[in-house]
Parts: C-alpha cells; structure tokens; sequence
C-alpha cells in the first residue's frame, strides 16, 4: 500500500533536544492510529445492518411478521451490541482526533494537525459521518426495542381509549 504512497502522509518532523535540532522522517500510517478501531468497527455495523436488511427483505416477501420472543431478543440485543460497538470507536477516534488538533504537552504529544493538514480534514470528515452512523444505531435500538417490547404488551390499548 505504500509503494503507491497511498495511506502514508509523509512529513520532516523538526525535533529539539536542548540546542540541537535534528529532522526525523516521521510518516503517519493507518496501521499506527485508533482509526484503525473505527473502521472495523464500522465495517462490523455496516455487514450487520446488510444482514439484518436481507432478514427484513426476507421477511416481507413470506408476509410474516415478527412474532418470535427468542428472535426478537437475538435481534434487540446484537443491535444493542452494534450501537455501542459504533458509539466506542467513534469516542476513542474523536479523542484521538482532540490529541492531534490540540496536542497534549503535559505528556509530549505534538500537534500533528500543523504538519498534516489534509490528513486531518480527512479524518474529521470521516468522524463526522461516523457519528451520523452511530446515530443511526441509536434510533434503529429504539426501533428494536419497541418491536421487542411490544410482544409483552398483550391486548392492552388496543381499543385506542388507554396508553
């Protein structure tokens, strides 16, 4: 992947030590960042919600309605798993995200947002439609939830007069 330089942001990264400077070639790689984390992570989401679209598609065509309590547990908690799968990988890579804007001094940590503008941008980006996903799983665990749950409701309101 390197040879064609793609995945590698190559930079000269001054370093002080005392009165002398000496230049090191730093490259900043995806295997070296926690986005490596979010990319799986959303990678997993993305095989599971295919799964779970054929498993509706499924559905649709036989005419049959989720009745099953087992199932609809199997289904509410892997979307329980998915929705927090997705909101961790896109808080360790919003923190990573901070430590490269920022940099964190106390512990040595350049800003490498200075050297790696485009690479940044990238990443931000990349955050943000994560966090568009993470959402997503958040609303479609209500949904589940609810589909869940509404197995256990019985007959009430069902005459409209009652919550």
């Amino acid at each position: 992947m390197s040879y064609l330089g793609v995945g590698v942001s190559p930079g000269n990264v001054p370093v002080y030590h005392g009165s002398n400077l000496k230049v090191v070639d730093r490259r900043v790689r995806l295997a070296e960042l926690v986005l490596r984390f979010l990319v799986v992570a959303n990678g997993l989401a993305a095989a599971y919600s295919l799964v779970q679209g054929l498993r509706c598609v499924v559905s649709m065509v036989r005419g049959s309605v989720l009745y099953s309590k087992p199932l609809a547990w199997a289904i509410f908690s892997c979307d329980q798993l998915m929705t927090y799968l997705t909101l961790a990988a896109v808080a360790a890579a919003a923190q990573s995200a901070v430590y490269a804007k920022l940099g964190q001094p106390e512990l040595q940590w350049m800003k490498l947002c200075n050297m790696y503008g485009k690479f940044c941008n990238q990443v931000g980006e990349g955050i943000a439609s994560a966090l568009i996903v993470s959402l997503s799983m958040v609303v479609l665990s209500g949904i589940s939830a609810f589909s869940l749950f509404r197995l256990y409701g019985g007959n009430k309101g069902k005459n409209g007069a009652s919550w």
